[in-house]
């Protein structure tokens, strides 16, 4: 490969085996300064910042994606096709549409419903189910047990529209079972689906579309902490 891409500076080996990606850069540099010894930005392009450093002495890396599935998509692909990388773990923020998802719930996204169109590049014939990698999905709920941290498993919507005409556009998929509304989680599965990589989503409940209600900031800064702890603690499972 190319010594870096359009939307990477990183040199071919300065990117772990093992990434943990929030929408966010700016909680990409949070984990990375507050969880990672000697970490070393390897990227500042277009301000999606991206840090290589060691958790209990494991190299990992993190990395924002972005919102939407058309932003993960393509650094996602990055970074299984051109740097290598065996797993990416998503840590991010979602809306809950279902009772059982309480505010500031991990949720652990077993399988990702979509209203995108990602998936018809794949020319498939027929509807795709993106689903996380089993391996990953079960060391962190393993580790999430052990740890205390509550956590639903199950399926999530990963939507293109972040405002909708009807929140009933977003509120009918309670009616299949899912769990909440995020925005990157599908797209991210399908590109390890496609590069024959390991990919899951650990999400946060910060929002509940329902009720028109959101974690007060407390709430959401504790949901958020055991969302990273819980993703480095299982990052580190592959390192």
């Amino acid at each position: 490969m190319a010594e870096h891409t359009l939307h990477n500076m990183a040199g071919k080996d300065d990117i772990a085996k093992v990434v943990i990606m929030p929408g966010d850069p700016a909680r990409a540099e949070y984990i990375a300064k507050n969880y990672l010894e000697d970490p070393v930005c390897f990227n500042k392009v277009r301000g999606m910042l991206g840090f290589t450093g060691y958790y209990k002495s494991k190299r990992i890396s993190v990395m924002g994606s972005g919102m939407g599935i058309p932003s993960i998509g393509i650094y996602s692909h990055e970074l299984y096709d051109f740097y290598d990388v065996d797993v990416i773990i998503r840590a991010g923020s979602a809306g809950t549409i279902n009772d059982k998802v309480e505010l500031g719930s991990v949720i652990l996204a077993e399988g990702a419903c979509t209203n995108s169109n990602y998936a018809s590049q794949f020319r498939l014939n027929g509807t795709y189910s993106a689903i996380a990698d089993f391996e990953v999905l079960k060391t962190a709920y393993d580790i999430a047990k052990k740890s205390n941290i509550k956590t639903v498993v199950g399926n999530v919507l990963s939507s293109d529209t972040f405002y909708t005409d009807s929140k009933e556009n977003d509120l009918d998929w309670a009616k299949m079972d899912v769990l909440c509304v995020e925005m990157e989680s599908a797209g991210l599965y399908m590109n390890a689906a496609r590069a024959g990589k390991k990919a899951l989503a650990i999400l946060t409940a910060t929002d509940d579309i329902k009720n028109g209600l959101a974690v007060s900031v407390e709430q959401r800064q504790e949901g958020l902490i055991k969302m990273i702890e819980l993703s480095l603690e299982t990052a580190a499972q592959f390192a």
